[in-house]
C-alpha cells in the first residue's frame, strides 16, 4: 500500500475518533470521494490495524442505528424553513 494512502487512512481514523464526524464529512474534509473514506476504514484500516478498525466500526454502526433520526430532522427542518418563507 502507498505511503500516502496509509498516512490517510491514518488522519481519518483520528478524525472520526475525535470529532465523530460521518463518512460524508471526512470525505468533503479530506477531499475525496465517500467511497474512499469508506474503503480505507473497511478495507485498509482492518490490514494495518485491527483495533483501530474495531473503534471505527463502532462509530459507524452508531451512525447507522441513527441516520433515520437524522433524516427526519432534516426533513422538519426544511418544511420549517419553506413554511417561514
Amino acid at each position: 500500500m502507498n505511503k500516502q494512502i496509509i498516512d490517510r487512512v491514518y488522519k481519518e481514523y483520528e478524525c472520526i475518533i475525535n470529532t465523530k464526524a460521518t463518512i460524508r464529512e471526512i470525505a468533503k474534509l479530506f477531499n475525496v470521494s465517500k467511497s474512499t473514506v469508506h474503503k480505507d476504514f473497511s478495507n485498509r484500516l482492518i490490514e494495518l490495524d485491527y483495533e483501530k478498525y474495531i473503534n471505527v466500526s463502532k462509530i459507524l454502526k452508531h451512525h447507522i442505528d441513527i441516520r433515520h433520526i437524522r433524516g427526519g430532522e432534516a426533513t422538519r427542518k426544511k418544511y420549517l424553513y419553506k413554511n417561514n418563507n
